[in-house]
């Protein structure tokens, strides 16, 4: 009698502790793995890295596609719901921002509520670029160039590395919220990543000294967070939105600025169009170069993550400001 309540005892405890093993399983995307869902190349590199071992990151937007564009198939939207936590910045792809307003996850990062944005692409005294004093974190101004819509909170907050380790923090802070039980190993991973992106910074500094010229010509306004960290002046052929066209009065402004300000390099990126850029540069007789926003790493990147993607934007600016 005993022995077959005690059998009976140890069946139930068994079938209770394989019915919550399975549901930790399943709340974690079935191999005890938190699942994390990145909106983009940026979210997903610091998920990764914060998150290590105990995290399965799934990106939302493919290597090579143009975030701003990104639509969600019906697939992805139906994913997104059984996410444990999503890591995005609010304002870049609308589609995503409206996917995770209908997904019912609790546990959401918005990188753009961890450092403020700033209004790049409204025109300040009648110019169109971004500016800024070494380190100040003061406002610049960045200008519309002929398009009222684009004008508003720049997104590119990822291309300074400080305002990137401010990001990294929170999705430390929120990943050791959804998994207590790995809390120790992503703040660990936290910290040593902001030690990398501390010391990115340190070089920016360093590389930029003694440079010959602050200002450098870009495809569209991605840099205005980079420019005013290191005291440089970002004049932007577009926008904030790559696909937005330059007016004729942008482009010859364009045209005696390059000339005025000893402009040598008009930079253009991987995966938007360098057609207007290479027409200004041939026009200018300057050089070109590809000044990359780090959207997404492709073949054709000039690095295998953000971090070397970063070192080569600064030898890029390095010899196009002609810093020794």
């Amino acid at each position: 009698m005993n022995i077959g309540r005690a059998v009976l005892s140890l069946t139930a405890v068994t079938g209770l502790v394989a019915l919550s093993a399975c549901s930790a399983a399943d709340a974690s995307g079935g191999d005890g793995r938190l699942k994390v869902t990145a909106s983009f190349y940026p979210m997903q590199y610091l998920a990764e890295q914060i998150g290590g071992g105990h995290v399965d990151v799934t990106g939302l937007t493919k290597p090579g596609t143009e975030p701003h564009d990104l639509e969600l198939t019906p697939r992805q939207t139906g994913e997104l719901g059984e996410s444990d936590v999503i890591v995005y910045l609010k304002g870049l792809q609308p589609a995503v921002d409206d996917a995770i307003a209908q997904s019912g996850v609790a546990d959401t990062v918005d990188a753009a509520a961890l450092t403020p944005l700033e209004d790049h692409g409204t025109e300040v005294d009648g110019h169109h670029h971004t500016t800024g004093d070494n380190h100040s974190g003061d406002e610049g101004g960045e200008g519309d160039h002929g398009d009222e819509e684009d004008a508003g909170a720049d997104p590119h907050i990822w291309l300074d590395p400080v305002r990137y380790a401010k990001v990294a923090e929170g999705v430390g802070k929120a990943l050791a919220k959804a998994d207590p039980d790995h809390a120790a190993a992503y703040a660990k991973n936290t910290t040593a990543l902001v030690k990398k992106l501390d010391a990115l910074d340190s070089d920016f500094v360093n590389g930029l000294k003694n440079r010959t010229s602050d200002t450098f010509i870009t495809t569209h306004a991605a840099f205005g967070y980079l420019a005013e960290r290191y005291g440089l002046v970002e004049e932007a052929i577009s926008g904030i939105d790559p696909e937005s066209e330059p007016s004729a009065a942008r482009m010859k402004e364009l045209h005696t600025l390059a000339e005025d300000k000893g402009v040598s390099t008009v930079f253009f990126e991987t995966l938007a169009s360098d057609r207007t850029a290479r027409t200004l540069a041939g026009d200018l007789g300057l050089k070109t170069a590809v000044l990359d926003p780090i959207e997404g790493i492709t073949d054709k990147s000039a690095g295998r993550d953000y971090l070397e993607v970063q070192h080569s934007n600064l030898q890029a600016l390095r010899a196009a400001l002609g810093a020794k």
